[in-house]
C-alpha cells in the first residue's frame, strides 16, 4: 500500500489527482480508499482552491491550498471571512451567526456546529445567500483574463501596423481560430447581412467555453476546475443562446412558431405547442451536452487512475498511466469540439430564427 501512495503522488503531476487528490474528512490512519468521494470532490466546486496534497500513510496528509473569499448574506446581514476558516474550524461565528461547510454547502448552524439530517438523508439546517468566490469563478475569471490578453494583444498589433501585415504574437493564434469561426461558423448559418451583428457573440461563446475546457484539463495550479461540468455554468450559456435565438428571431420565425400557416387546423392543435417547447428544448439540449460530455471526460480520467489505489498493486500502474494518458490527450480533442459543437448549433438556432423567409 505503500508503495501504491508513492506510485500515486508522483503520477499527481501527470493527472487530475494531484490537484483534488484526498477528500477533506477522510480519517488519515484509514487505507481505504473511496474513489466516489474523490470522484465526485473533483468534479465539484470547493471554496477553496487546492494546490497540491503530499498523501501520507500514518500521518494526515499534508495540504496546500490558496483559501477563497467567503461571502454570506442572512438575516444578520453580510458576511465576510476566509474560507480557511470554514475547513479549520468546527464552527465560524460571525455576526452572532454560525456557519459550517459541509459537503461543500455552508449551512447555518448553532454555537455547537450541529448539521441536522432528516430521515431521507436530506440537511435541514438554514443555507444562508452564498456569493462566495469559489474555484469554477476563479476559473471563470481566469479564462475572461486569458481572452482579454490576447483580444487586446492582437487589436494593439493590427492597430500599429494600419493595414494588412503578416500576423505576430498573438495575430499568429487568434486570427485562423476568428476567421474560421466567421467563416465556417457563422457566415454558414446566418445571412450575411446579420452575421456580422451576431459574430461578437458567437466568438466570445466560442473562446469563452474553449478556454475554460483548456483550463480545467491543466494537472495543476491553476487548473483542474470543471468549470464546463458544471450546470450553472453550461445553463448560463444555454440561456445567453435562448435569448439571442428569440430576441432577435424576425416576424416569419415567430409567425412559423404561433402560427404555423399554410397547415390545416387540426395539425396546428399539434404543431404550435410542439414549435413551443421546442424553443425550450434546443438550449436544454445545449446545456445538457456541454455539460455531459465535460464532466464524462473527468470522471473516466480518474476512474483509470483509481485502478492503481483500487488493486493495491504497482504492477498496475503501467497499463492504468498509459489508458490515462490517452484518455487525457483525447480530453484536448473534446475541449475545442466541444466549444465548436456549442457554438455552431447556437448559430444554427440564430439563422432559423433570423434568416429572410425563403
Amino acid at each position: 500500500m505503500r508503495r501504491a501512495y508513492t506510485l500515486y503522488f508522483i503520477f499527481s503531476i501527470l493527472s487530475f489527482v494531484g490537484v483534488e487528490g484526498a477528500e477533506r474528512g477522510d480519517d488519515p490512519k484509514s487505507d481505504s480508499f473511496d474513489i466516489t468521494e474523490m470522484i465526485m470532490h473533483h468534479i465539484g466546486d470547493t471554496h477553496e482552491f487546492q494546490i497540491l496534497t503530499i498523501p501520507r500513510k500514518s500521518k494526515e496528509d499534508i495540504k496546500i491550498s490558496l483559501p477563497l473569499p467567503i461571502i454570506l448574506w442572512n438575516s444578520d446581514g453580510l458576511h465576510l471571512f476566509n474560507s480557511a476558516k470554514l475547513y479549520r474550524q468546527p464552527v465560524v461565528e460571525s455576526r452572532n451567526s454560525h456557519f459550517k461547510i459541509y459537503h461543500e454547502k455552508i449551512y447555518e448552524t448553532s454555537s455547537a456546529g450541529i448539521i441536522n439530517i432528516n430521515e431521507q438523508g436530506e440537511v435541514t439546517n438554514v443555507k444562508p445567500l452564498d456569493l462566495s468566490i469559489t474555484k469554477n469563478v476563479v476559473t471563470m475569471f481566469l479564462a475572461m483574463f486569458i481572452i482579454l490578453y490576447l483580444s487586446i494583444s492582437a487589436a494593439r498589433t493590427y492597430i500599429k501596423a494600419q493595414g494588412p501585415s503578416v500576423p505576430q504574437g498573438a495575430q499568429k493564434i487568434l486570427e485562423p481560430i476568428v476567421l474560421f469561426v466567421r467563416d465556417d461558423i457563422v457566415r454558414a448559418q446566418i445571412d450575411d447581412k446579420k452575421s456580422d451583428f451576431f459574430t461578437p457573440f458567437l466568438l466570445s461563446l466560442f473562446f469563452f467555453i474553449w478556454v475554460s475546457n483548456l483550463i480545467g484539463i491543466i494537472p495543476f495550479f491553476p487548473g483542474g476546475a470543471n468549470l464546463s461540468g458544471n450546470i450553472s455554468f453550461t445553463f448560463t450559456l444555454a440561456i445567453f443562446a435562448f435569448l439571442a435565438t428569440n430576441i432577435f428571431g424576425s416576424r416569419h420565425y415567430w409567425k412559423e412558431v404561433l402560427v404555423a400557416p399554410g397547415t390545416p387546423f387540426y395539425v396546428k392543435i399539434f404543431l404550435v405547442p410542439i414549435e413551443i417547447i421546442g424553443m425550450f428544448t434546443k438550449p436544454f439540449a445545449l446545456m445538457l451536452r456541454l455539460f455531459a460530455n465535460i464532466t464524462a471526460g473527468h470522471i473516466i480520467i480518474l476512474s483509470i487512475t483509481s485502478i492503481i489505489f483500487v488493486l493495491e498493486s504497482i504492477y498496475a500502474s503501467p497499463l492504468t498511466i498509459l489508458l490515462s494518458l490517452i484518455m487525457y490527450s483525447l480530453e484536448f480533442l473534446v475541449a475545442i469540439l466541444q466549444a465548436y459543437i456549442f457554438t455552431l448549433l447556437t448559430a444554427l438556432f440564430i439563422g432559423l430564427a433570423v434568416n429572410t423567409e425563403h
